[in-house]
């Protein structure tokens, strides 16, 4: 009850410290779900829905899903696809759309445990199908990720983690946009994890998503096999 209760305060305290600065944040809402097949496969599904300002203005939503391959303890290949949809500026889902994308992207993420930290770095490429005709999109993020608290039933309840990654395309100006994020991540349970984070974005030239400062919130559920119910990933930072 302690940790449903410190969550729940720390919640709130972001939330007011956000709406408390000058320019409205916007909301940045995931919804993860993970199905471990084995040690090494596992197959991803995402949903995400954003708005300009605090959940109003809703602007973009995007789902997407995808396979993992484990291939060592430290290094994962992923192969993604979905779509991305960004409306028009000043209403909720206001046409017309600014982009109507589909989007291929694999992926590769480096893990590297300094004592209690977890280092990871994710290298993607994006294929990107949109409206304005065909675009390439390169993206590093670099992160870490630090659990707390005491272990009980083989996880801790609490984590804290930072990143910031990079976009960048083969066209000028080629660097194209940052992203920050502070986040906490809860887990009531050994399949669920619940986030509350601050992402920052900025953009160098805006094509899509606009910059600015989001609230994050992520519900991420892991699903694994009867066969593999003793089997549980170690610390690392939630996609968004």
């Amino acid at each position: 009850m302690k940790k449903i209760t410190l969550y729940l305060f720390i919640t709130g305290m972001a939330t007011q410290a956000l709406q408390a600065q000058n320019t409205k944040p916007g909301s940045w809402n995931i919804l993860n779900a993970n199905y471990n097949v084995n040690d090494v496969w596992s197959i991803w599904g995402e949903g995400q829905i954003r708005s300009i300002n605090f959940y109003n203005n809703f602007h973009y939503y995007e789902y997407k899903g995808g396979i993992n391959y484990q291939v060592h303890k430290n290094a994962k290949l992923t192969l993604g696809a979905g779509s991305y949809q960004t409306y028009k500026e000043g209403g909720n889902f206001l046409l017309p759309k600014n982009n109507d994308e589909f989007r291929l992207w694999p992926q590769i993420t480096l893990s590297q445990s300094i004592g209690k930290i977890k280092i990871e770095q994710r290298f993607r490429q994006e294929f990107r199908y949109t409206s304005n005709g065909y675009r390439n999109r390169f993206r590093y993020r670099m992160g870490a990720a630090l659990p707390l608290g005491r272990v009980r039933n083989e996880y801790q309840a609490f984590q804290v983690s930072v990143s910031n990654e990079f976009f960048f395309t083969d066209k000028e100006p080629y660097f194209e946009r940052n992203r920050f994020l502070v986040a906490l991540n809860y887990k009531p349970s050994k399949v669920t994890t619940l986030q509350i984070g601050l992402l920052h974005q900025f953009d160098y030239k805006i094509n899509d998503e606009i910059g600015r400062d989001f609230l994050v919130i992520g519900l991420y559920y892991e699903i694994f096999r009867k066969a593999n119910s003793s089997h549980f990933k170690e610390t690392e930072i939630k996609d968004n």
